[in-house]
């Protein structure tokens, strides 16, 4: 059931969802054709090599034809999807040589567009410290082994994340702080090594004042957003499932407050993610 959306911005230009987790979806065929037809041109999906990989390494062909079997007589594409390949910081403890070799392999393909998500998680801890640390390293080593972008996650380890990508160097083909939620001082810190940064849904909500501070400040040249769905959805559908076509709620809020068109916010982001996916550094 493909199902209709609520109300959305119309920002007069394609835009992206630049980090979503459309297997974790009831419906991926209808969450694309939702997307679509809210201006979504392009979304990038994470793909867990620990969780499942297969569902959409070998599902996405079947939700790509289907969606567009919705939308044919529209008028509409459906949106470009690239995977983004890796493990979460959660599933650090278990990551092995053969799991790696796995991901090397795996970047070859051409539907990926960059390694992820990586990076560090101390709120839960599910994975020890460590070996959090120990994998983000080698993930790090591995985008730079094959030209890769990475996404990367932190929560409440951004002071490490920043030392290490300080001691590491960002990969060449860049480096996407996902689902940014701190203020512009960090913010700051990260554009000064050379990341992007990707806002989704917090940047909408009510208190979050310091990170639309920190949205005021990205340039467009390294701004991204995203769902993350099916968390984090925007205000005002906080509660309910996210889901790609709500991107452009986080476009919206952030060319409000940035004093531009949201046209404008939209074909940055978009063409942004192209760039970054486009596998122009891939060997």
């Amino acid at each position: 059931m493909v199902g209709s959306l609520p109300a959305l911005p119309d920002l007069g230009a394609p835009s992206v969802d630049a980090h979503a987790h459309l297997v974790m979806l009831d419906d991926p065929t209808g969450a694309l054709v939702r997307a679509a037809r809210a201006g979504i041109a392009l979304v990038a999906t994470v793909v867990d090599l620990t969780e499942s990989p297969e569902a959409t390494l070998d599902g996405l062909a079947g939700w790509l034809e289907h969606a567009g079997e919705h939308l044919r007589g529209e008028g509409l594409e459906v949106p470009e999807v690239r995977i983004i390949a890796g493990w979460h910081p959660h599933n650090a403890s278990g990551g092995d040589d053969a799991l790696l070799e796995r991901l090397r392999d795996l970047a070859a393909d051409p539907r990926v567009g960059g390694l992820g998500e990586l990076g560090l998680d101390y709120h839960y801890d599910h994975s020890p410290r460590d070996d959090q640390r120990a994998w983000f390293r080698r993930h790090l080593e591995l985008a730079r082994e094959v030209g890769l972008p990475v996404e990367i996650h932190l929560r409440e380890a951004h002071e490490e994340g920043l030392e290490i990508l300080g001691e590491t160097g960002v990969p060449e083909a860049g480096c996407i702080i996902h689902c940014f939620t701190e203020g512009p001082e960090l913010a700051e810190r990260f554009l000064e090594l050379g990341c992007f940064i990707s806002f989704a849904g917090p940047v909408t909500f009510k208190k979050a004042d310091l990170l639309r501070e920190a949205a005021r400040i990205v340039p467009l040249d390294r701004l991204l957003v995203e769902t993350d769905c099916p968390f984090l959805a925007p205000h005002p559908y906080r509660g309910r499932p996210n889901e790609p076509a709500f991107s452009v709620l986080s476009a919206a809020t952030i060319a409000e407050v940035k004093g531009l068109p949201p046209a404008e916010v939209a074909t940055a982001a978009l063409g942004n993610a192209r760039a970054l996916f486009g596998r122009k550094h891939a060997r």
